[in-house]
């Protein structure tokens, strides 16, 4: 991404689009991964930004077609959408055929539980490896959610910020490492 708005690939794009990506990014998932990454620094680097994920494997035309209709919203829009600086659009689409897809919805990130523990397994040589455990299921995924969205069929569109600080606790953390001394 860095190379590509760099210019190294020739003339500056409009717009950065990361994905699609198959496998959802939906909750705390948008924290590693690699499309909502190459947004970042898209985003980062002074352009609008859209990470789009495919919640499964199966339909891709359905989320090229949400894809289609964004840009489309970009380029012709009327009233161009004017994110704060920082921040991007995560795309969700559930993996359905696209007249099945029940529209779109603005979203917030969900939460999950925690992940499926590691799992051990012992290679032909007697040497102990391990599998990463699958993520976990969803523990807030009410109405408003990503998830919540997903699963009743709409795409979801999230509007993503990078300031992770957690200001309210800002004044906490300084007391207590004053009272540390």
């Amino acid at each position: 991404m860095h190379l590509a708005v760099g210019g190294v690939f020739g003339d500056l794009p409009d717009l950065v689009i990361s994905g699609i990506n198959h496998g959802a990014n939906l909750g705390d998932d948008v924290l590693y991964s690699g499309t909502v990454a190459a947004a970042t620094e898209g985003r980062f680097l002074g352009l609008p930004a859209i990470a789009v994920s495919l919640a499964g494997n199966t339909h891709f035309a359905t989320a090229a077609e949400v894809v289609r209709k964004l840009v489309k919203g970009f380029i012709d829009g009327q009233n161009q959408l004017q994110l704060p600086p920082r921040s991007l659009l995560n795309v969700n689409v559930p993996d359905v055929p696209l007249f099945a897809l029940k529209g779109y919805e603005i979203t917030t990130l969900g939460h999950r539980h925690k992940a499926v523990d590691p799992i051990k397994i012992i290679d032909p040589r007697g040497q102990a490896r391990y599998w990463i455990g699958g993520v976990g299921n969803a523990a807030e995924a009410g109405e408003g959610t990503d998830f919540h969205a997903i699963t009743m069929g709409f795409a979801s569109i999230t509007p993503l910020q990078f300031d992770m600080t957690r200001h309210e606790s800002l004044h906490q953390v300084k007391k207590w490492l004053n009272s540390c001394s």
